[in-house]
């Protein structure tokens, strides 16, 4: 386990949906326990794998009392109340702005050993997965606020210190992997 840089807006990875995992291994429950490690370094709520510089479909929690992981995640939507509250994202660090969401939500998806899992959640824990699944998808919650606070949210970025930085370097062994390269 090992604390991961976060890639901040602007970054690529964070625009492209992420790919479906089909090998539920060592090297995904690696990825987990990194994205758990990095999520309560960072005193986040939810933390997607796309937010390591990973395109694959998994991403952590921890809110409203709830821990977990979902990987492949689909969540349905229960009943038509929504909820409006500040949000904010380890990829736009130190900012928040209101945003919509759902009130309750059921998530369904796997663990990293690949048994089914569902939760169930509203407030914190809808919000939480609500965003962590559009990271997934690459959209990003500054995507979901009306228009007018999205203009003010998006110079606000423009401000902050950390924007425009270059991504972080992201080394890989040259070493063969099982008779393959990467």
């Amino acid at each position: 386990m090992a604390v991961q840089p976060i890639r901040l807006f602007g970054d690529p990875v964070l625009r492209a949906r992420a790919t479906e995992v089909t090998d539920f291994d060592a090297e995904l429950r690696k990825l987990v326990a990194d994205l758990t490690e990095t999520l309560h370094d960072q005193g986040g709520a939810g933390l997607a794998a796309p937010q390591l510089g990973v395109g694959l479909r998994v991403f952590v929690y921890d809110c409203d009392d709830f821990t977990g992981h979902l990987v492949n995640p689909t969540f349905d939507v229960v009943g038509d109340e929504e909820q409006d509250g500040p949000e904010g994202c380890l990829s736009i660090p130190g900012l928040a702005w209101p945003c919509r969401r759902h009130l309750h939500v059921v998530a369904r998806g796997w663990n990293m050993h690949g048994d089914p899992v569902v939760v169930e959640g509203s407030h914190l824990l809808a919000r939480c997965i609500q965003h962590e699944t559009d990271h997934l998808d690459g959209v990003l919650f500054v995507d979901r606020l009306d228009p007018e606070t999205r203009r003010l949210a998006m110079a606000e970025i423009r401000r902050a210190e950390w924007f425009g930085e270059p991504p972080p370097v992201v080394r890989t062994s040259p070493h063969p992997l099982f008779g393959s390269s990467r």
